[in-house]
């Protein structure tokens, strides 16, 4: 994608628009705005927040405000102007031609940062996608480069096609193929997912707005080295690792892409999949960043989200996965505002106070894990032939083992053994 460089010196716009229902209030995008130009590279050469009475079809802004964003720029020598909002590609190229500068959205920032990060070929198939559909409703400059990628089969159009209108048509034909190869990737993770349901073993998935804390957390529970920084997006693909917990062997962790406000609808549709191994999970770990002064606000975005993936019904929080609330980052806060939290915290067992990058409140967070995951579990009595060896090694290494005997005549066992009703399941319905 390519479009922009790092390092280039930048002015970062928030518009405030007059009536229109915001999530975080306008100091807060404005600095969410700024993160997502530092997580690209960019150098924020000045910042600010221009509210916006009545929307101009052709510039977003009014005549007087481009004019001073043209001399901001000029004072802050700055190349590129990022927009923390939707413009739409007349707004786009009418403010280019008026700053003589460069213009980038929020969507395409975001776009710029997947591209950047994603690490899988899933990830970057997904990315590519949701950039040609991003580009395919405006006036682009040559797309001609994607011919090498097509095997330089050349323009199909006649010699009347203009250039934009084969552009465009190139474009729609690599996302068709995107499409499909797309469609093979998630029938691949399909079988994978439900080889892992077939297994014994329980999933808990972290969610959480980005820059939580999920990726340090994850790594400090399984030992792994996810890309962690204090960064917007740092972790686009899911990753997943084997962790021990409390009266439970195995289970495994899943690292999941980080929420944000307002995230461009061409990404939620692409990435969609990604978070589809969120509603396959026993235990959802929302972790939020309980430092940040709109942590309120971002968790009423996870949760719109959750409800989007049909975790959360309605609008209220009943949820038909059980989560659990990590209020990260406790090493951050004040003393008193501590204390507070602390109180709210203890009197809810559904919520674990912790320092990823500490490591306090692990431990209990490992233990509420472990409890979540053997809740329902109930102790039960299998009377198994004694050649039967594959279903005891079973019984033995998914569930805990209260007393194994063996009949007089050598013929059984009788085996009583803690199981929850996912694991009663999976022994039912072995061969």
């Amino acid at each position: 994608m390519g479009e922009v460089s790092r390092g280039a010196r930048a002015l970062v716009v928030c518009p405030d628009i007059r009536g229109m229902a915001y999530d975080l209030d306008a100091q807060s995008r404005l600095a969410e705005a700024e993160g997502l130009a530092l997580a690209i590279g960019i150098a924020i050469a000045d910042s600010f927040v221009l509210p916006v009475r009545e929307v101009r079809p052709n510039l977003l802004f009014g005549a007087g405000q481009v004019d001073n964003i043209r001399i901001a720029c000029e004072q802050n020598e700055a190349e590129l102007v990022v927009v923390d909002g939707a413009l739409s590609p007349i707004q786009q190229r009418n403010l280019e031609e008026k700053l003589a500068r460069k213009v980038i959205d929020r969507t395409g920032l975001i776009l710029e940062i997947f591209g950047e990060r994603a690490a899988t070929a899933e990830g970057r198939l997904q990315v590519e996608l949701a950039h040609l559909d991003y580009q395919q409703s405006r006036l682009v400059r040559s797309w001609t480069h994607l011919e090498r990628q097509r095997g330089g089969f050349g323009f199909l159009g006649g010699p009347g096609e203009t250039q934009i209108e084969a552009d465009r048509r190139m474009i729609r034909q690599r996302m068709g193929r995107l499409r499909k190869e797309l469609e093979q990737v998630r029938k691949t993770r399909g079988l994978h997912r439900e080889r892992r349901e077939r297994a014994p073993w329980p999933v808990v998935a972290l969610v959480g707005y980005t820059n939580a804390g999920k990726s340090t957390l994850f790594n400090r529970l399984t030992g792994a080295a996810v890309m962690a920084e204090d960064l917007l997006f740092a972790t686009l693909d899911p990753t997943m690792r084997a962790i021990t917990l409390p009266g439970v062997e195995k289970a495994i962790l899943s690292d999941t892409v980080g929420f944000i406000s307002d995230l461009p609808t061409q990404l939620v549709a692409a990435f969609r999949a990604t978070l589809e191994e969120v509603t396959s999970a026993d235990v959802i770990c929302h972790i939020r960043d309980i430092s940040n002064p709109s942590t309120a606000a971002q968790k009423a975005q996870v949760l719109q989200i959750l409800r989007d993936l049909d975790v959360i019904e309605g609008e209220g929080e009943a949820s038909s996965i059980p989560i659990l609330e990590v209020w990260n980052k406790w090493d951050q806060l004040e003393p008193t505002l501590a204390e507070e939290l602390a109180a709210q915290a203890e009197a809810n067992e559904d919520i674990v106070t912790t320092s990823a990058l500490t490591g306090e409140g692990v431990d209990l967070l490992l233990e509420r894990l472990g409890e979540m995951l053997t809740r329902n579990a109930a102790l039960r009595t299998f009377e198994v032939p004694a050649g039967d060896g594959r279903r005891i090694a079973w019984l033995h290494a998914h569930g805990e083992v209260i007393e194994d005997i063996e009949s007089e005549d050598g013929g059984s066992r009788q085996i009583t053994v803690r199981l929850n009703p996912k694991e009663l399941g999976q022994y039912e319905a072995l061969a």
